[in-house]
Formats: structure tokens, C-alpha cells, sequence
């Protein structure tokens, strides 16, 4: 990891599952605070070994062949695209279990791994960073992929434990992180709300099957607290994932409706303010509210 960290510089790590992770949720947000001097580090914690090849036009055996190597490049273009640094935690994709029943998970793999053991490189990168803002996924992990929900639980208590002097005294002088966030990315107000707008302007909604099967009893739409506008850096988002080429269509849904009809509509990326050691009044609309004025000294 570059750079010598500032007294007064704000800084952001964002913890995802793979490599695409950080391009698909929060993508704006990043972009938006290193523009404005930040410095924003992602944590991959696992190199996407067993994903899919989901772009058609490089579904081919030599890509499935070389496909960790290749997932290891794309992220290196999306983190340059974004403006981010990026380190990889070293963990084995789990990989997305289907069937009824689901198979066992594949034996060494990141889901696998006790959140105790999992959490220690998450703890000495805190340590070493030391972020005021970290930003996960909820404790479902945006949706149920084994990864996902594992990346949410050494978030919680890797930001829990970085500050104890007690806990993994072997990695490093203690930092504790002022604020945690979980990722809001696909909420059912912000699709409705996109839905309707592609359909007012005479657009086919690629929404429209989304919505018809949406669990209302498993929405947490209103768990929103904090709305980051960033829509001018929506076209760096974009960019960032189609860089992960096996891993997007670009020609999908994704990129279905236009970024100007976006901004008007929803001009935000949306979180949860999940723990908080400084003042915090939301709704809010910066990850930084309440750290800015008193930026911890590392």
C-alpha cells in the first residue's frame, strides 16, 4: 500500500467479497472522495476464483482457463478507472452454491474460514490504513452469497476489534474507525422510481421482472440514512465495471438506463450508518459527516 497518510487527509476503505464487487456498490461514492482528496482503498477479499464467466461474448474455454488471472487484471483497470488502491486479503472464492439440496461449500474457502482467523488481515490493514469510514455489506450481504455474508462478518468485527489493544496485539498499534456503513445499493424505492422513469419516457424498464418479485417482507428500503449524491461520477462506475469484462455484459441491464434520466431520477448512492463514535445526525449525506471537523491524528 502507496502513500504516507496525512494527519488531516479523510480516508476510506471499503470492503467487498470479489473483484467487480467494488465497481457494482459504491462505485460513484469512491470516486467522488478521491476527486476531492481522499484517499479510498478497497479490501478484496477473495480473487474470484470460482465466478462465472456472465458476458456472453467471452464465454470461451480459453477465458474460463486463464479466468483468476484475468479477474486479477480487470481489477487492476477498475482500480485505476476509480482512483482507488487496492489490496487483496488472499482468501478462495466460495463460489455460489445452487441446488436443492446445496451442495457442501468446497473445502478452504473463504466462507469456511472462522471469522476470528478471517478478520486478522481485515484488522492489520485497519491498523495500518487507518480509516475513519468503512463501508461493507449488510449482515444478508446484499444478497445471499456465502462471500458476501462472511465479508459482512469480519467487517463488523474487524471495526470492532482494531481499536482494542487486546485483541490481535500482534498486528499493529490499534486504530479505531469512527463510522460504519452498509451498502444500500438496490433499494425498492430507487427501482420503482427508475422503473417509472424509463417507462414515462417510452423506454423498455429492465426493472420490471425485478419488481414483480420483490419480497416486501425482506425490504430494508428504510433502513437508508445517509444518500451520497455523486451522479457526476457515474460514468467512472460504469467504466470501473465494465473493465470487469467477464463479469458484465455491457449490453445488459446494468447499463439499461441512461445515466442523464439516472441523475435526475436518483442522483445518489445509498448506506446505512451501522456504527457511529462521533456525532451523527441523519439523515446525512456524506460519509464523512462528523469526522471532517476532527480528523483523527494516526
Amino acid at each position: 500500500m502507496d502513500g504516507v497518510n496525512a494527519p488531516d487527509q479523510l480516508r476510506l476503505l471499503a470492503v467487498h467479497a470479489h473483484p467487480d464487487d467494488e465497481s457494482s456498490k459504491g462505485a460513484a461514492t469512491m470516486a467522488k472522495y478521491v476527486a476531492e482528496g481522499a484517499r479510498v482503498l478497497v479490501a478484496t477479499c477473495t480473487g474470484g476464483e470460482r465466478g462465472s464467466v456472465l458476458n456472453p461474448a467471452l464465454d470461451r474455454p480459453e477465458v474460463w482457463e486463464r479466468l483468476p488471472q484475468i479477474r486479477t487484471e480487470e481489477m487492476a483497470r477498475a482500480r485505476e478507472i476509480l482512483g482507488v488502491e487496492q489490496e487483496w486479503l488472499g482468501f478462495v472464492d466460495s463460489g455460489l452454491p445452487e441446488g436443492d439440496p446445496l451442495p457442501p461449500l468446497p473445502e478452504g474457502c473463504f466462507a469456511l474460514v472462522p471469522v476470528e482467523e478471517a478478520a486478522a488481515p481485515l484488522v492489520a490493514l485497519i491498523r495500518r490504513f487507518k480509516p475513519q469510514v468503512v463501508t461493507t455489506y449488510d449482515e444478508r450481504g446484499g444478497y445471499p452469497h456465502p462471500d458476501h455474508i462472511k465479508t459482512h462478518d469480519i467487517s463488523v468485527h474487524a471495526f470492532e476489534a482494531a481499536g482494542d489493544p487486546d485483541r490481535y496485539p500482534e498486528l499493529g498499534e490499534p486504530w479505531q474507525p469512527s463510522k460504519l456503513y452498509f451498502h444500500m445499493s438496490f433499494t425498492k424505492p430507487r427501482m420503482v422510481a427508475t422503473h417509472e422513469a424509463m417507462l414515462a419516457r417510452g423506454l423498455e424498464s429492465p426493472y420490471a421482472e425485478w419488481l414483480a418479485g420483490w419480497d416486501d417482507s425482506k425490504d430494508i428500503s428504510h433502513r437508508v440514512t445517509t444518500r451520497v449524491p455523486c451522479g457526476e461520477y457515474f460514468e467512472l462506475r460504469d467504466a470501473a465495471l465494465i473493465a470487469h469484462a467477464t463479469q458484465v455484459d455491457p449490453t445488459g441491464r446494468w447499463f439499461a438506463c441512461p445515466l442523464e434520466l439516472q441523475r435526475e431520477v436518483w442522483p445518489t448512492e445509498d448506506y446505512e450508518l451501522a456504527r457511529s463514535l462521533v456525532d451523527s445526525t441523519v439523515p446525512e449525506d456524506d460519509l464523512f459527516a462528523g469526522v471532517r471537523s476532527g480528523v483523527p491524528v494516526p
